[in-house]
């Protein structure tokens, strides 16, 4: 009797048919959206020891820390509560890095499933919670270990933003989302004193092709950032002024 109640037990919890049914592959994001049970919308990862399945509202593993949606919306509560001198604890940092791995793998499952909205919220809240330990951070050592990440976080957001703009609202508005994100990149090397690895950076590369063929591929004309660019280059500051005053226009509309 006991013998056949752990065969049974073996078959429920075993996962074996799903993971031949779904080969890992190296190197490669293998990610699908399915319906769980109680009919909501689930992520899963497969990953090379098994399957990963995240939720796709609020912490990607469904839980709320301490009754608040996020980790990261915790936190912010307590050094509201805490003031100026709030410093996070080890504890604290552990969870933090928690947060920071589960919001990665669902940014790349939206990646590659092409829910390029989903990525950028995901991005966002990365970018935020990562401002905030900054800030907080117990020492430099630890701030460098999550710093380090930032260009790779703001370059799938770009990323992400430009592809939904492209899907929501064409090619134009796309790449000047792009140049935004560009923009964003070229300070973030101003802030670390790395002007001159700007243009070498292999995530700027990928962006700078994927301005091109976005070009190519709809037959674009130049930015009107990139026009402004120009204008300034070869001093025609009447036409500098009449681009920058087009570029306010387009912003404030577009918010």
């Amino acid at each position: 009797m006991y013998r056949l109640r752990r065969n049974a037990m073996a078959r429920r919890h075993d996962i074996d048919r799903i993971l031949k049914e779904w080969p890992y592959e190296p190197g490669e994001i293998s990610a699908r959206a399915v319906r769980a049970t109680d009919g909501r919308e689930v992520l899963q990862m497969r990953v090379e020891m098994g399957v990963l399945q995240l939720e796709v509202e609020g912490r990607p593993d469904g839980e709320r820390p301490h009754g608040i949606e996020t980790y990261y919306e915790y936190l912010r509560g307590v050094a509201l509560k805490a003031g100026d001198d709030f410093e996070l604890n080890p504890q604290q940092c552990l969870e933090a890095d928690r947060e920071f791995m589960q919001f990665y793998h669902r940014r790349v499952c939206w990646l590659a499933l092409r829910e390029f909205r989903r990525a950028t919220s995901d991005a966002d809240h990365t970018l935020a919670f990562m401002d905030f330990v900054c800030e907080h951070s117990p020492n430099e050592e630890w701030t460098l270990s999550h710093e380090q990440y930032r260009p790779f976080v703001l370059f799938h957001r770009v990323q992400a933003s430009t592809l939904a703009q492209l899907e929501e609202q064409g090619p134009e508005d796309a790449v000047q989302e792009l140049d935004r994100g560009m923009q964003q990149f070229e300070g973030l090397f101003e802030e670390f004193e790395s002007d001159d690895d700007f243009e070498d950076d292999e995530l700027v590369r990928r962006l700078v092709e994927l301005r091109d063929t976005l070009r190519e591929q709809y037959d674009l004309k130049p930015s009107l950032n990139e026009q402004l660019a120009k204008a300034v280059e070869t001093e025609q500051y009447e036409l500098a002024a009449r681009l920058r005053d087009e570029i306010t226009r387009r912003e404030t509309k577009r918010h």
